[in-house]
Formats: structure tokens, sequence, C-alpha cells
């Protein structure tokens, strides 16, 4: 019932060829090519994490933190959200692992470790013991407030729909958290049993409701019975044997010889693998991977004492709000213009999308370099010491800053002594390879620095002219022959010459101004062929028109 114990007995079952069904284990690592009797009856954490990384996408956040168990689950979870985010172009700029049984004093360091760092984007994959405790602490250290985003799997919806009673206290931590839960779509079999479920609880006293994966393993349940039908029914009989391997541990006191070999286990995967039927959770079925087919994710917001729905997450067509099974009969379109969700109100109460990030507070200033010149100090001028530069360049860098929305700490460093100009090339070679992070000064943009550093839009005109001679060419009413060159009256004379013998091939033989002598007949083609620029030959032409 979790990926930790789905590890250890997978190598067990793998020997004994007993296939396993598991309604719980979502680690993607536990693969079919190395655990090839295993078999996940529930949605893999590959998919879980391509939703939140659609969601990270969807509000254009380049970077998360990633706080997680540190455990076969945390950890594989994790991996798959690195893979799926890197398709998207981004990335978790900081993963802050919890160790199994942690105390608060040591999530309470985690955590103010991640919020020493840049992202605002918290992606929480944790057991519902230690991710209940994690908002707790959040809380405490006040990252529950306005422009934090915190993106929970399916883990806590788990939580929340096990809980009959909902603590207002431990409400009041989880505001504004974007919750995922695995998608069961509505239907009225799902309506009789959960209604049957919740009538026999309160029957025998129990206050608990029933979630996500108590549909799961109800189905599990029913494809267990079914491929053992269909296993029965073709004639196999359930047969075991001994393996010569575990009597040369008799002596041990695991009493491993009392373990047997499914004679059948090969036939009764292959019978598992090809079940077919719609059960609570939807269609059951398993692709060519052995996960089910048609993943898919509610995803819920997170205020007062429940939850709202604010769309969908599929495999087939990415973030959506209309339910994944209308879809499936449309053509797929997981496009960044078909994706929506419905508003969210974030932590802090707040309806603005929050930009995911702010200036580290990790005590590393910007460092931003500064020429100290022996001209045009009125530019830049100053000392050695981040509080002697001035100059107007200063003046504008400083009024930039200050109309950011968050604080940005900078420390300038001058380069130069003020009796000669420093390198500027040079000093825009130490930003390109990092020594410095900036670089403020009358630099001149020209072409071999745009290929080492990027620039910020001229706020000074350029001091650099050309001076060139005019000449003035004199009027000329002759003016308009100039565009004709020698080519030029070249090509017109055989284009007249060619158009007159044309026109004298085909009227020669009808028409008799085209006759007479040599001499007569070249002057008619030379005239012809002149004339065409100023008369119209329709009386000369009898062949042509």
């Amino acid at each position: 019932q979790s990926s930790g114990i789905g590890h250890v007995i997978s190598h067990v079952v793998n020997e004994l060829h007993v296939p396993l069904l598991s309604f719980a284990a979502t680690d993607p690592t536990l693969s079919a090519s190395e655990y090839p009797y295993f078999i996940r009856t529930t949605m893999s954490d590959y998919f879980q994490m391509n939703a939140v990384a659609s969601i990270v996408d969807y509000y254009q956040w380049k970077e998360v933190t990633a706080i997680f168990a540190d455990d076969d689950y945390g950890r594989g979870g994790v991996s798959a959200l690195g893979d799926a985010l890197a398709t998207r172009r981004a990335k978790i700029s900081h993963k802050a692992a919890i160790p199994p049984n942690s105390n608060t004093e040591v999530i309470n360091d985690v955590l103010f470790r991640a919020n020493m760092m840049e992202s605002r984007v918290m992606v929480v994959h944790a057991n519902p013991d230690t991710g209940m405790r994690i908002f707790s602490v959040a809380n405490k250290l006040q990252m529950m407030a306005s422009g934090y985003v915190w993106i929970v799997t399916d883990w806590l919806a788990a939580v929340l729909d096990s809980s009959a009673s909902r603590d207002l206290k431990g409400m009041s931590h989880i505001q504004g958290l974007v919750v995922l839960r695995q998608h069961t779509p509505e239907s009225d079999a799902k309506d009789k049993f959960t209604t049957k479920w919740n009538n026999a609880a309160r029957s025998r006293g129990i206050n608990s409701g029933l979630n996500s994966y108590g549909f799961y393993a109800y189905d599990s349940v029913w494809a267990v019975a079914r491929g053992i039908d269909q296993f029965l029914d073709n004639g196999q009989q359930v047969n075991f044997s001994a393996d010569p391997r575990l009597h040369r541990s008799k002596d041990s006191t695991l009493q491993l010889s009392t373990l047997k070999v499914f004679d059948g286990g090969e036939q009764m995967l292959q019978q598992l693998l090809l079940t077919n039927f719609t059960g609570l959770t939807g269609l059951v079925q398993f692709g060519p991977d052995r996960n089910l087919v048609r993943p898919a994710y509610d995803i819920l917001n997170v205020g007062g004492s429940g939850s709202r729905l604010i769309g969908y997450w599929s495999n087939y067509s990415g973030l959506s709000v209309a339910a994944p099974e209308t879809l499936y009969q449309k053509p797929s379109n997981a496009s960044s213009v078909a994706q929506r969700l419905y508003n969210v109100v974030w932590p802090g109460d707040s309806t603005t999308t929050p930009k995911g990030w702010v200036f580290p507070n990790n005590g590393q200033p910007l460092r931003v370099g500064v020429p100290i010149k022996a001209s045009f100090k009125e530019l830049v001028a100053g000392g050695r010491g981040s509080d002697n530069v001035t100059g107007y360049c200063i003046d504008i860098f400083n009024a930039a800053i200050r109309l950011l929305p968050y604080p940005v700490p900078c420390q300038f460093i001058t380069i130069g002594d003020g009796k000669k100009n420093p390198n500027y090339d040079d000093i825009i070679s130490m930003v390109a390879d990092n020594s410095l992070d900036a670089a403020v000064g009358d630099f001149a943009i020209v072409r071999n620095r745009t290929k080492m550093a990027e620039f910020t839009q001229p706020y000074i005109e350029s001091g650099l002219v050309i001076v060139a001679p005019v000449q003035r060419a004199p009027s000329s009413a002759w003016a308009f022959m100039k565009p004709f060159t020698l080519e030029m009256w070249c090509v017109t004379c055989a284009l007249f010459i060619f158009v007159g013998i044309v026109v004298w091939i085909l009227e020669h033989r009808t028409n008799e101004e085209f006759r007479g002598s040599p001499r007569r007949q070249i002057i008619t083609i030379i005239w012809f062929s002149f004339s065409t620029m100023f008369f119209s030959h329709s009386k000369y032409t009898r062949s042509i028109t």
C-alpha cells in the first residue's frame, strides 16, 4: 500500500512469479522493465508530475522549489518532476528533502533554507503526517502569505476527502493551496457505492470519508477477481512448486523454504494485463507501459473549510475546465492556447497571480562594475567604495532599481584609478564571464560588445558622427537621358530590330507595305520599329491583327 513497501515486495514476487497489484504505490521508478510482475492499478506519479509541470508552465513560472519526503516515494516523484519541467523550459531551483520521522525543528530548518532562495513556487510531495506539519511550520515562518505559491500532490486531497469533520485550525494553515486529486468520473455506480460506504461507516461509528484511493482499491479487487475467473475458465490450474534455491536456507530463521513458486504466474500476469472493464474510477485498462490508460487529475483550490474545483488535467488534452471524459471523443488539443483553468485564490487571500520569485535573500548583492574615468566625469565619477560613486549614469541606474517592486541590493565595484580611462571591452568581458553581474557607465553599443553581453535601451545620444563632403550636381534639361546608358541603348536598338523582323516575317507575304526592294523593306522594318513608340499601326498590319 506504499511505494517503499512496493519496492521490497516486488523483488520477492519476481522470484515467486506471483503478480502483485498495488492501488497506492505511485512511485514511477516501479517500472515494468525492472519489476515484471508488478502491476499498478492507480496512476503513476509520472503523470502527476506532468500535471504539476503543466500548471507551472500555464502561469509562466520558470523555477520551483521541491519539498519532498526523503524516501523512495519522494525521490522518485521529484525526479519525474524535474524531467517534466525540463520539457517546458523550467527547472527545480532548490530541492528541500525532509528525512522520514523528522521533528518540527528539522522541518523548520529545511523550510527556512528554502525561503532564502529565489523561487516562491513550492511543490510539496510528501506523506500525510509530514505534509501537514510542513504547512504548520510554513505558517509560522509566514510562508503562507501573499506572493507564495503552493502546489501539493494528491496526498493532501486524500487527507481532506477522508476527513469527515475538518479541523478549522488546521484548515487555516492551507488556505490558497493548489491541490491535485486523482480524477474519478461521476457515475451512478460511484454514487451508489459512496452511499453504501457512508451508511456502513455511520452504522459502525467510523468517522472517516472515502477518497480516490478507496475507489482504486475497489476496482483493484474486481480486476483480480475477473483475472482469476478468466484464468480458471481457460483451463489453467493454481499450482505451486518448490524452488531449490530456497531450500538452501533451511537453517535460516526466515523460513524461506516455505515459499513456493506459482507455476501459472506468467499466464495469470498476461490475463491481468488484458483487464478491460468500467469501474468506479472509469475505464480500467492497461497500456503497453502497464500504466492505466487515460490518466487524469482534478485540480482543486483550498479555501474556507473545503476546496473548489478549478479545472482538470489529462494526458490527452492537458489543462481544461471540461471533464476529461467529455474530451476523449474530440480531437486532442494540448496546445498552449487551449489550456485553461478557473481563477485561483492564492495564499494571503490574493486573486493576483504571483510572479513566482523574489530576489534571493541570501546575502549576495548584485555586483555592478563602474568605470572610473579621467574625462567626462559628469557621467560617472567617484572613488573607492559603493558610497562614493556618482554621476548621471549612476543616477539613472538607481532610479531604475527603485522602480522595481522588490528590493535589489547592489554593490558598486569601481574599475580604474581616475587618471586614465579603463578598457571598456575588458569590463564587458568581466560581465560575460560572471566576474560582474552588471556594469553601469557610458558604454557604447558596438557589434563586438553585443556578442558578449546584453545592453539596455540607450538613454544618451551617440557622440559619434561622420563628416562627409556634399557634392551638388548641376541641373540640366537633358537629365532625363541619364538613365539611358550604353548598355541600355544597345538593348533598345536590338529590341527594335527584333520586333521589326518578326513583323516583317508575318506581314510581307500579304501586306504590300512590306514588299519591294531590299532597301525599301529594311527601311520599312526600321521605321515600323521606331514608330511603335508614337503611332498605332492597325492600318499597316494585317496578319497580326
